[in-house]
This record gives structure tokens, C-alpha cells and sequence, in this order.
């Protein structure tokens, strides 16, 4: 029998890489609409920078795990 030499299915890469280029764009946008006269409804909270910048933190997180797990489970020599 074959030895099997795929890897398993790690969903935190795709799903870190789609956090982080969505957080990405929404912080860039409330980066680049801050002081807009829109804030004044939300109580003059960027909304989307706050957001952008959770979003993008939430991505990072699990980059930086599936990372972590794959190193850890690397083969040695």
C-alpha cells in the first residue's frame, strides 16, 4: 500500500486570507472617510474602521494559527 502524502484540509488559511483582505478594505475605507458628515448618525464613531480593524485582527489570528499548527506538525530533518 501507498504511503499517503497529502495534507489535510486546513480551512483557517482561506478563511484567514478572506478576514484579513476584507478587514483590510473596510479599514482602508473608514481610514479614508473619516470626518465624513454619515458619522454623525452613529454617534461620530467610524464604524468602519472600528470593524475593519476587528475583522482584519480575526483574520490575523487565524493565519497566524494555521501557521503555528503547521510548523508544529512539520516534519524534522
Amino acid at each position: 500500500m501507498a504511503e499517503q502524502t497529502t495534507k489535510p484540509l486546513d480551512i483557517r488559511v482561506p478563511m484567514g486570507t478572506m478576514f484579513t483582505l476584507y478587514g483590510v478594505i473596510l479599514a482602508g475605507y473608514g481610514l479614508l472617510s473619516n470626518g465624513s458628515p454619515a458619522y454623525a448618525r452613529s454617534l461620530g464613531i467610524n464604524v468602519n474602521l472600528w470593524w475593519g480593524s476587528a475583522i482584519l485582527l480575526f483574520g490575523v489570528a487565524l493565519l497566524a494559527l494555521s501557521w503555528h499548527a503547521n510548523r508544529r506538525h512539520a516534519p524534522h530533518g
